[in-house]
């Protein structure tokens, strides 16, 4: 039985993660699980599946917990010291980092130290510390396996495969709800437009960097890491009917691809099992009333944050965190209708072009620099227009 920890186990992938666990509660037993301020939810969670430990962040969500499972023997615990303790728990096998947000960093290290292999759906860990994560991974000879639906179809594809013979790595994007839209048409947009993901049922924070296209350039910064290739290998392209979820190109010009249909739970349950496959209940592909696939190039004149994300990746050092910090900053501003949607762009671009590189940034020079960010931001934006 394979004991399992999950970081965020109230949000879109962590309730996904507790799906496939319950279908499979033979094989699984969760051990530890973490969360925000869903305290209703949690509840039902613990009384489910009943971890030993649990953690929230603020210090009286953990007091309202504790009377709300008073009769339960489950330990309660709250901030990073919570966060860590849930990570380095000494009784699980696998540590799934559904948390969003560079606040991962520090667990997932603590996990790899304490030999977990990661279940990785936390992409700003890689992103903003990849050039940390990857060697200590190695030293402590744990599996890094990604939760991401592309990096999952990559890693799928290479299964079996020597990644010296990689030629491209072809990142897939579904383009998101504006795809196709011009600048003038975005200066219009919504938080409630922003929010119909054509394919996805994703959180409100990922679903709005879909919109963006910047979560398709934390992918590139994060396939960078994963998978040991340069930035020149990494094409994105836009697949709409996100059907393939990634492809490999190899140096003898054959291309691998994995396909399937637009669900969450199928790389969750590959991490979970690998190296083996289990069934999933839910639809399969019928290419016989698919019809097409089509693939487009991304506009990155007019979805910026994707550009700027290859910009921020090559330069390396501090910068993706800068760029990964005015993003959480400025969706946040967009998602409370403080800042237009292409704000977004303007306060990411101010931000890397203001900040002076760290070039091979420790933990503590990373978080430094994600607090820069968020002062540099505050102090250029007043957030006075609403909309």
């Amino acid at each position: 039985m394979k004991k399992i920890a999950i970081l965020g186990s109230t949000g879109s992938i962590g309730t996904q993660t507790l799906e496939v666990i319950r279908n499979y509660n033979e094989e699984f037993q969760v051990t530890a699980l973490s969360a925000g301020s869903n305290l209703t939810l949690l509840e039902q969670q613990i009384r489910e599946f009943r971890p030993a430990l649990v953690a929230v962040w603020k210090e009286e969500n953990a007091v309202t917990l504790k009377r709300m499972i008073a009769d339960l023997q489950v330990e309660v615990l709250f901030g990073m010291e919570g966060l860590l303790a849930v990570a380095a728990q000494a009784e699980s096998d696998i540590l799934v980092t559904a948390i969003v947000g560079m606040i991962g960093i520090k667990p997932t290290i603590a996990a790899i130290k304490a030999g977990k292999d990661i279940a990785l759906a936390n992409k700003e860990t890689l992103v903003t510390a990849g050039h940390i994560i990857i060697p200590l991974a190695k030293q402590h000879q744990v599996q890094i396996l990604p939760v991401d639906s592309e990096h999952s179809a990559i890693f799928q594809c290479l299964n079996g495969e020597d990644r010296k013979e990689i030629d491209k790595i072809l990142l897939t994007a579904s383009g998101g709800p504006f795809r196709g839209r011009d600048r003038a048409y975005l200066s219009q947009v919504t938080v409630k437009d922003a929010l119909k993901h054509p394919n996805w049922s994703m959180g409100r924070k990922i679903t709005i960097d879909s919109a963006t296209m910047v979560n398709k350039g934390l992918e590139v910064i994060e396939a960078k890491w994963l998978f040991d290739v340069d930035f020149d290998s990494i094409e994105v392209v836009v697949q709409p009917q996100s059907v393939i979820h990634s492809m490999v190109q190899f140096a003898d010009g054959a291309v691998m691809a994995q396909l399937g249909t637009p669900d969450m739970k199928l790389p969750i349950q590959y991490a979970l099992f690998y190296p083996r496959r289990k069934p999933l209940p839910g639809k399969r592909l019928d290419f016989t009333t698919l019809g097409s696939i089509t693939f487009e190039r991304p506009d990155m004149q007019v979805f910026q944050g994707l550009s700027m994300a290859y910009q921020a990746g090559r330069e390396g050092g501090s910068l993706p965190t800068v760029l990964n910090a005015a993003n959480e900053y400025a969706v946040a501003a967009f998602l409370e209708e403080k800042i237009a949607f292409l704000d977004i762009y303007r306060i990411l671009e101010e931000c890397i072009h203001a900040h002076t590189k760290i070039e091979n940034p420790d933990v503590g020079e990373i978080l430094e620099t994600e607090q820069w960010t968020y002062e540099y931001i505050e102090s250029r934006w007043r957030f006075e227009h609403s909309r």
